[in-house]
């Protein structure tokens, strides 16, 4: 049997690209190493936000078939790299599961066919990295033997405006064809295909994008800072502000940043600027040290709320609503409750959570238990952060109820509240 393409790696980003190209009439093979996702999915089980159950069904009924076989890659006309990339001890990306990935289709790779990388990284990586390991192991030379690419992943969990087949889809080819077999494989099933002059410019472009995120962010957050402490209304400021209707664009402070993107990208442009050019990329590294010490500054502003009321924050139970990311879904990556957690246990408090997205929380070294009864542990606590704000929750409704509530969101309206 043949397929258009194999995607590998199922998760966050390689499920919905198979979704979509089902959805328009690939057939699509999924190779992931971790056996319990594949056999999951293969049972129908989704572990993704974005995905069903029901979603995984018609995947399944419609061709889709997870597997840990390898060798079954060469049987694809087009193989798609969606591994993560981790965050490394030394701030650059961690490789593995791309060389991984690329080896088994190094080793399986036959004449014809385009191979795309789509895990974010830093520039480079399609042609210093991807391109000499799969034509070691095949024999065959990127451009002339087979086409090879980039396309930076673009999914945004929990969005139901852009998905998969909506969101504009950067491309660029180690070569020319490459670059045009590339978008001829991706028109087939994404509304937009835009082309990029090379690898290394598809690749920057992904690092720009969450960059330009990441130090507006920092702004907003150093802002609330100051505001803070001037009795100034930010989110207020930032309501003002976003009525011009030219060159502005509202970004919000909030606990910190999570996720895979923003904490994590832009440490792959400064790690590359370091490493390959001898200098910083001040920009960036003072957002992140900036957006790295939200949750120590929300622990801080949570014990002077009690302070200012007489109260201990030793021994207090303070109860952290949303422990997500992102609102309204379940995926933790990255998410400031952990460090947020971390700095109140260490200033002696007794942390609870409540999150109607999380069943169970793991923040090692720190005992945190989730709360059930969401009002009556709201009204019982010693202080309330609201950390996010998903759908589930009426903020002022829960602000009322509270001794004392921290919104780090912006979005309660009653006087009561205390906002970051």
């Amino acid at each position: 049997m043949s397929y258009d393409v194999v995607i590998l790696g199922l998760g966050y980003v390689g499920l919905p690209l198979a979704q979509q190209a089902i959805r328009a009439g690939l057939s699509v093979l999924g190779f992931d190493v971790d056996e319990h996702v594949v056999k999951a999915l293969g049972a129908g089980f989704s572990h993704v936000d974005d995905l069903s159950d029901a979603d995984i069904g018609e995947m399944l009924a419609g061709g889709f078939r997870p597997t840990t076989d390898e060798t079954e890659i060469a049987q694809a006309r087009t193989a798609v790299i969606c591994v993560p990339t981790p965050l490394s001890e030394g701030d650059g990306p961690d490789l593995r599961a791309v060389t991984g990935a690329t080896g088994s289709i190094g080793r399986n790779l036959r004449p014809g066919m385009l191979v795309v990388l789509e895990s974010t990284t830093y520039p480079g990586t399609t042609d210093d990295v991807v391109r000499p390991l799969l034509e070691q192991l095949s024999g065959l030379t990127a451009g002339i033997d087979f086409h090879l690419a980039f396309s930076p992943e673009r999914i945004d969990p929990g969005n139901a405006s852009y998905g998969a087949h909506n969101t504009p889809k950067v491309v660029g080819g180690y070569t020319p064809a490459c670059t045009e077999a590339a978008a001829g494989f991706y028109g087939r099933f994404i509304e937009q295909v835009v082309r990029a002059r090379g690898t290394r410019e598809a690749e920057t472009a992904k690092l720009l994008e969450n960059t330009y995120r990441h130090v507006n962010i920092a702004l907003v957050n150093e802002m609330a800072r100051f505001c803070h402490e001037l009795d100034i209304d930010l989110w207020d400021v930032i309501n003002a502000a976003s009525t011009k209707p030219f060159g502005f664009q509202a970004f919000y402070p909030g606990p910190g940043v999570g996720g895979h993107c923003i904490p994590i990208d832009p440490n792959y442009l400064s790690h590359n600027v370091r490493s390959k050019l001898g200098y910083p990329f001040r920009f960036v590294e003072l957002a992140q040290e900036i957006n790295a010490t939200m949750p120590a500054y929300v622990a801080r502003r949570a014990q002077n709320l009690l302070n200012a009321d007489g109260e201990a924050v030793r021994g207090s139970t303070v109860l952290l609503l949303g422990i997500t990311y992102k609102a309204n879904i379940a995926d933790q990556r990255e998410s400031p409750a952990t460090p947020l957690a971390r700095q109140l246990a260490a200033l002696g408090a007794t942390v609870a959570y409540h999150d109607p997205h999380v069943r169970t929380w793991d923040v090692a070294g720190v005992p945190v238990s989730r709360v059930d009864d969401l009002e009556s542990a709201v009204a019982s606590a010693d202080l309330v952060i609201l950390v996010q704000n998903h759908r589930e929750y009426d903020a002022d409704h829960l602000a009322r109820l509270a001794k004392r509530f921290f919104d780090t969101r912006g979005v309660t309206t009653i006087r009561e509240a205390h906002r970051l």
